[in-house]
Parts: structure tokens; sequence; C-alpha cells
């Protein structure tokens, strides 16, 4: 049982501090945050892992369990009743975590911020998981339906390619029916965002240059989020990418191919940002994260996973005082001394595997 505020998980290495947040994290995100395929989080020559939660949320209990299983579909009950698909336990648990691999967001691919707030996305309105699995779905199938009618082409035939080209406006509407919801979600979402991320970064960096936030899509920059004419833009911009899309065999039109412009002042973060300010930004993005949702009405749990070590003094204490005001904190580190003396919490030594308590 983990208690309100800082819990502190202390112990060298590769001996399974990680495996308690991992979990936590996927059953929040139904993804690890340090890997992108399950098959690494089943222990070798196990079929399965299996994650059991009890939530306490304004005195009521939940129990959330969630099987892993490589290869095949995961299973997933809420209060000993099975889910009919594993992402309808999105939502049982909220959490924000903050780690090393989060310098990703500003230094990574378009993939890893679109990520980011689809998981964000997903946590506040659950319905969204949907949304995005139905998008993807249909996103495959097209891009498989425009292969075939590129290498049809490519290799002269005439077969299925011409003939399973035919079958894209249909594909064109689904894509753009989803895609449009998918969009709104994202634009309604930035924008709530972008002022939690400016205040976080504020404090975090001592109200150095100013943190904006600002989703970017190739539909063009005036776009409002409404679901009805952002499909109805999209339905116009798939046609008229049709010619181009045929020659190049994939989908270049929709929010698969959209981003997240954050700058520093007057220069884009990625890129311009000394080390230092890539941490304070990425920073930034994880406790907005947490502050929006907290103003929901939910706090999350904040996860920080081995970052006070890689830190320097003044954001080590500026993340403490968010890590202390926390209803409920769990953090993760390898030498006690990375973590400020203030944050005095339960604390747990971890050791091959076992987590014993320490007073």
């Amino acid at each position: 049982m983990l208690d309100e505020g800082p819990s502190i998980l202390v112990g060298p290495n590769g001996h399974g501090k990680t495996n308690l947040v991992e979990a936590l994290i996927y059953l929040a995100n139904l993804r690890s945050h340090r890997v992108s395929t399950d098959a690494p989080l089943v222990r070798t020559g196990c079929e399965q892992a299996v994650i059991r939660a009890e939530i306490l949320h304004d005195s009521r209990r939940l129990l959330a369990e969630l099987a892993i299983v490589p290869g095949k579909s995961n299973r997933a009950r809420l209060n000993k009743t099975p889910l009919a698909r594993p992402r309808e336990i999105i939502g049982a648990l909220k959490a924000i975590a903050f780690a090393p691999e989060d310098l990703a967001l500003i230094r990574g691919e378009p993939s890893v911020r679109r990520r980011y707030l689809d998981e964000l996305l997903c946590a506040r309105y659950p319905r969204f998981a949907g949304v995005k699995a139905d998008y993807d779905r249909v996103l495959k199938q097209r891009n498989t339906l425009l292969r075939t009618a590129y290498l049809a082409k490519k290799t002269g035939g005439r077969g299925p390619g011409s003939a399973e080209l035919a079958t894209l406006d249909a594909w064109d509407a689904h894509l753009a029916e989803h895609g449009g919801e998918l969009l709104a979600g994202r634009l309604a979402l930035a924008a709530d965002l972008a002022e939690p991320v400016a205040k976080a970064h504020s404090r975090i960096a001592d109200g150095r240059s100013e943190v904006t936030l600002v989703y970017t899509s190739e539909l063009g920059d005036d776009l409002t989020a409404d679901s009805g004419v952002l499909t109805a833009r999209l339905s116009v911009a798939l046609a008229g990418a049709r010619a181009k899309e045929v020659e190049r065999g994939s989908t270049l039109v929709g929010p698969h191919r959209d981003d997240v412009e954050l700058t520093l002042g007057d220069l884009p973060v990625k890129g311009y940002a000394s080390h230092g300010e890539t941490w304070s930004v990425a920073l930034a993005l994880r406790l907005g994260a947490f502050e929006l949702l907290r103003s929901d009405g939910t706090a999350p749990i904040l996860i920080l996973d081995d970052v006070f070590a890689e830190l320097d003094g003044t954001r080590r204490e500026r993340l403490a005082e968010y890590a202390e005001a926390a209803p409920q904190t769990l953090i993760t580190c390898a030498v006690a001394a990375d973590v400020p003396t203030r944050l005095t919490g339960a604390r747990f030594d971890v050791w091959e595997g076992e987590i014993r308590h320490v007073l």
C-alpha cells in the first residue's frame, strides 16, 4: 500500500525499481515509457505478465488487472469483470511520469510528441482511445491499398492495384471522419495545455525565456476544434493528394503527420536549446500535463523515474516542490542522496526485485 505524499524507491540499477513504476505507467497508458513493444515486459520463459493494482479514489476502491501477452491480445478486468477491449481500462488510473527518456519529447521525431498528446488526451477523455484506434486501423488499411496500387503500377501490372484503388473513396471517408475527431481533440488539448506548460516552465527555469506550445498541421494554421469542419477539410486534402499518394504508396495527409511546435523565446527549442534548457522544457511538458489533469478534478500520480541525478541543483529543488505538493508521488533513485532532503515521505529499499519498507 502506497501512502499519500512522496514514496521513494531506492536501490541499485537493475534491481526492479523501474518495474514497479513501469507497471503503473502501462496501466495508465497501455504502453511502456521505455520500450516500444510488449515482449521485453514479460519475464524470459513466461507467457505473460500481469499487472494488478487496487486504486483508491474518494473512498472508492477499484481493482484493475491487465494481462500483457506478447503476440496476442492483452486482457483487462475491472473489479473482476472482463472488459471487451483492453483500452477500456484507460482512465481507471491516471499517472504522469517523467523519466530521462523524456528528452525525446524535445529532440525526437514528431511521432514522440504526437504520442505525448494522445496519451494525455486519452487520460482526460478515455473515449479518444477508441477514436485513435479506429484512425490507426483505417490508416493501416488505406496504406495497404496505396502500397498495392504503387507496386502494381511500378511493375506494369493491372491486377489488384487498380481494382482495389477504387475502394479508396470509402476509406477516405472513414479516415476523414476519424481523423477529424482526433484532430479536434488534439487542437482543444493543445489550447488547454499551452498555459500550464508555460507556467511550469517559468517556475522550473526561474522565469527565463517563455515557452510556447502550438499544434501544427499540414491542413493549415487557421484550424478550430470543430470535428465536422475538420472532417470536411481533411476530405478535400485527401482528394487533392490522391495522385501523389499513389505515386508514393502511402497516406500523406492526416493527423499522423502533425507535430507540436515548441519555442523558447523566439527560437524553436529543438536544435537551439541548451542541455539544461532542454531538460526544463521536457519537465514543463510533463508538469503542465500533471496540472491540467489536476485541474479536471482528479489528481494523477506523479511518477519521477530516476531523474533527480540528471538535474542541476535548481531544477532538483523546483521538481521537489511539485513532488511535495502532489497528492501522491512515486520516486525512484539509485542513490538516496540524489533526492532533495525536503522530500521526507516513505522510503523503500529495492534489492533483487524485493521491496522493503524503511521507516
